[in-house]
């Protein structure tokens, strides 16, 4: 089929390693988000700069992959994704590079902005190219094995960032990219090629463009201030809002749109990205406030409030083949109603919980939640993913990517500010365990609502809980 919007599937013996090449990616971009955090307090004094200045380290490198991830899944729709995948590896390693060679502030902030870049190719083709690579029968487990990588590599950032930065100073954290893109790459070099594209490709630049902007305006009003909001960023997201309305306008009387209205009318890529927005908000809580009630009701040490920290990746690590094998199995419509009941059950013993029960009482619901959410994460991008038609796989793999994203910025800054409005102050020092403990409630109340929503969408749309199996 040469006229095929993706390469034919490879033989069965090649699924293991394009899974492999998949896997690295997704490492790669996953390390990228969480690694860089931990070197914060060693790149003030390096830089001699102030915190919020070296913030735009970590800001630069999301809002890069947030405002970019559908625009260049769109990319490779059109031009190939197996070709867009190695430039996107080429120029994260070149700009983990720059990062690492970097003698100024401002042109480690630059290459990070780069990497974003390539961080954004990188995720937004991963799970679409996961459906060209892989046998439809074994897409579930595709997509739980991609789960459990970025879970990892989020899990291992600031671990592995550490003992980098004691051993080899804070540009090591950059260079550890180098051998992983050149693997990748490497890997990609074996993997089928592109079909040939016999139609010159229209690219939606306006639209990707005022998209861009969008979420630009978007993130920042989310970012800025520390929960508190002010006049600016009312005034962002006011222009997010007139965007993003001016932006399905365009996208109706586009020759070529950047997403076509059809897609937005399918009722299981709405419905998926509308769950996987409100899910990851849910997430981001057990990011924001446990930290708080780790080290101001329990009274733990950093450095154990850190081990408790990593348990939650480490559960959605273990629980993402498993949960793509179910998938398979038993479909997504079923394992996504399992995982959001999961994420419900977890939540709610994290919105009642009391720190005389100590840190069991914690770990146990923490445990649930993330193990819901990988459960859910591999049923509804395969659902998604499945319901849409291949010429559209990347821009959607995009969306789906987007959503999340939007999903942990908004989580971040909405249960961070629930949690210091009941709690009174968001410096552990400065607030009572009851205090702690009443913000903590109070911030994963509002997630439990958020799940009930998500319910709700799983329950009436006919879209990832009405979806047979594959195998069907």
């Amino acid at each position: 089929m040469p006229d095929s919007p993706h390469p034919s599937r490879p033989p069965r013996q090649h699924t293991t390693r394009a899974m492999v090449f998949l896997a690295s990616a997704m490492l790669m971009s996953s390390l990228g988000t969480s690694i860089a955090n931990i070197a914060l307090p060693t790149l003030v004094e390096t830089f001699r700069s102030s915190v919020q200045a070296v913030q735009w380290v970590v800001l630069a490198y999301l809002l890069a992959v947030t405002v970019l991830v559908v625009s260049v899944g769109r990319l490779g729709d059109l031009i190939g994704r197996r070709r867009l995948m190695m430039a996107g590896i080429a120029l994260f390693t070149i700009a983990s590079v720059a990062c690492a060679t970097s003698t100024q502030l401002w042109m480690l902030i630059t290459a990070r902005a780069v990497q974003g870049l390539g961080a954004a190719v990188l995720m937004a083709l991963a799970v679409a190219l996961a459906t060209d690579l892989v046998p439809p029968a074994r897409s579930g487990i595709a997509m739980g094995f991609l789960g459990t990588t970025s879970a990892l590599g989020t899990a291992l950032g600031p671990s592995l960032g550490g003992l980098l930065i004691a051993g080899w100073g804070w540009p090591a954290i950059f260079l550890v990219n180098v051998p992983l893109g050149i693997s990748a790459f490497a890997l990609a070099l074996r993997l089928p090629p592109d079909a040939p594209r016999h139609a010159r490709p229209d690219f939606d630049l306006r639209g990707s463009t005022l998209l861009a902007v969008t979420l630009t305006a978007y993130a920042l009003a989310m970012t800025l201030g520390k929960g508190h909001a002010g006049l600016l960023n009312l005034v962002l997201l006011i222009a997010a809002a007139l965007g993003a309305a001016l932006f399905l306008r365009m996208q109706k009387i586009a020759r070529s749109p950047l997403v076509h209205p059809h897609l937005l009318r399918n009722e299981t890529v709405r419905a998926g990205i509308a769950m996987s927005s409100l899910t990851s908000a849910v997430a981001m809580t057990t990011l924001v406030v446990g930290p708080f009630y780790l080290s101001g009701a329990l009274h733990l040490a950093p450095a154990a409030t850190g081990l408790v920290m990593t348990i939650g990746p480490l559960v959605a690590a273990l629980a993402g083949v498993p949960a793509g094998r179910s998938v398979d199995r038993f479909g997504s419509g079923p394992m996504t109603l399992l995982g959001l009941g999961l994420m419900t059950l977890g939540t709610l013993g994290l919105a009642v919980i009391s720190p005389d029960l100590g840190i069991p009482a914690y770990v146990v619901p923490l445990a649930a939640t993330t193990a819901g959410f990988a459960v859910f994460q591999a049923a509804n991008n395969t659902a998604v993913i499945a319901g849409v038609d291949a010429s559209q796989r990347g821009v959607t793999s995009g969306l789906l990517n987007l959503s999340r994203n939007l999903g942990l910025i908004t989580g971040a800054s909405l249960m961070g500010a629930i949690f210091a409005a009941r709690a009174g102050s968001l410096d552990a020092s400065m607030a009572s365990v009851e205090a702690i403990a009443a913000g903590t409630h109070a911030a994963f109340a509002a997630a439990l609502l958020a799940l009930g929503f998500s319910a709700l969408v799983a329950l009436r749309a006919p879209g990832p809980a009405s979806l047979p199996s594959p195998r069907t």
